[in-house]
Parts: C-alpha cells; structure tokens; sequence
C-alpha cells in the first residue's frame, strides 16, 4: 500500500464534495438495524484524515481511527487538537490490525478495502476485523464494484481543481484483480507564481460480490445486507459501490 504522503496533504481539498455528517448518518442508521451488543466501540479502518471519524464522535460513539500512513494521521491529529475531538489514532496495517479488547462496530469506507495490494490482503482484513468484532457485532464497509473498475475508472483521465490545487488523475486498467493502477499529479502555486508539482502512484483492485461474500463467511460473519451505494437499494448490475454488513453471531 502506499504511504500517501502526498496524497495526505491535499485529501481534504479534494474530498470536499464528500458529506462525511451525512455518509456517517446513514453507517448510524445501520449499525442501530443490525448491531446488538448495546456498545459504542468503533473503530474506523483506513480512517485517513480523519473526517468520517469526527462524526462518528459527534455521535456519540467512542471512535478509535487506524490507518495506515503516518501522513494521514498527522493531518487528522491536528485536525483533533483544532477541533477538540476525543479520538484515539494508531497507525497499523489494516491486515494485521490489533486493538485491546472487542469493537462494537467495525468500519471500513470510502473504498478503502479497494486499496489493498490483493485478495489475500482483503481475506486477511476480514479475517482480523472479524477477530476483533465483539459477538453481536457488526463490520460495515464499502466497496468499489468490478462494474466501476472497467467500465467507469477504466483507463480514463480526470482533472480536479480548487482553490488550493490543480490535480490531474489518470488510471489505466488491468483485469487482472480488476486492477486500476492510478496516477495524481499535483500542482500548487508558490509565492513565486509558479507552481510546485508532486506526485503520489496507488492501485486500487475490485472482487466480484460472490468472493467478497466468501472471505466474510469463511471468517465466520453472518452477512446481514448488500445495498447499493449509501442507500437500502437493491445492488444493481451498473453499482458502482456496494455496502457491506456483515455481523458476527451473538454467543449462544
């Protein structure tokens, strides 16, 4: 996985179309459908900077965000001490996570599980977030479609500017994991009127929903809904993005 160091610095610039108070809303109304432990131990995978963790707080959960580049966490730290959030931060591999003691909830969003370099490496999280779920507990994430992969990220070239930045993002697309490799180059004005340019290079892979369901069940969860993208539709043959809610069974 990449360390997104300079990806970090520029995150918040270019994710301002995302409603982090509504996308935490709707993971709320979830976790209150199919969680039964009566806690509130989240704890928020590939958390980057931040953003979605505040909310949870807001919420009143007791969030605890890992992830795994330290460029990430530096931004959501300070965003802590600015905002006086109660957020607990590690840096850890999502694949081989550890936390003291269970989580309620387990989140994963913003097609972070997409990020890992292989299949193995989503069995592998699954395997761990499964571990750490406390029984009547649920892990809920996000994840690109093999449908978004090639037909929509595909080999296509994208360009974002605000006030702050210049990005250009091309992909280029491989079958193989349903892979998009993705290039971003950044240009940012200096005090001298030209720009500075920095660079970040990830890869993002998609599984079909039949193998994803596969790693879940093999770990033990009990998978309790798909829906498409942020709603409680039905997963579509055009979805870009399916919800995952997997719940781990109550003790008997």
């Amino acid at each position: 996985m990449s360390n997104y160091s300079d990806f970090a610095f520029y995150y918040d610039s270019l994710t301002r179309n995302v409603d982090y108070k509504k996308r935490a809303a709707y993971f709320d109304m979830l976790i209150k459908k199919y969680c039964t432990t009566g806690g509130k131990y989240l704890a928020d995978l590939a958390c980057g900077t931040g953003s979605l963790s505040e909310e949870f707080f807001k919420l009143g959960y007791d969030v605890l965000g890992i992830d795994y580049s330290e460029e990430m966490l530096n931004e959501a730290l300070e965003k802590k001490y600015d905002g006086g959030f109660d957020i607990q931060y590690i840096c850890q591999d999502m694949t081989s996570f550890e936390l003291y003691g269970n989580a309620d909830i387990i989140i994963c969003a913003l097609d972070s599980i997409n990020h890992l370099n292989s299949p193995e490496d989503i069995r592998k999280t699954i395997e761990r977030a499964f571990l750490f779920t406390e029984p009547g507990g649920v892990f809920i994430f996000d994840a690109n479609t093999v449908y978004k992969h090639k037909n929509i990220l595909a080999d296509n070239a994208f360009v974002f500017e605000n006030d702050r930045v210049f990005c250009t993002w091309q992909n280029s697309y491989s079958e193989e994991n349903n892979r998009v490799d993705i290039s971003l180059d950044f240009f940012e004005k200096n005090d001298n009127g030209k720009y500075d340019r920095y660079s970040e290079d990830f890869s993002e892979i998609a599984l079909e929903t039949a193998v994803m369901d596969k790693y879940l069940t093999d770990a033990g969860f009990i998978i309790e809904a798909h829906f498409d993208e942020d709603s409680t539709d039905p997963v579509k043959e055009d979805s870009q993005r399916i919800i995952y809610v997997a719940k781990k069974p109550a003790k008997s």
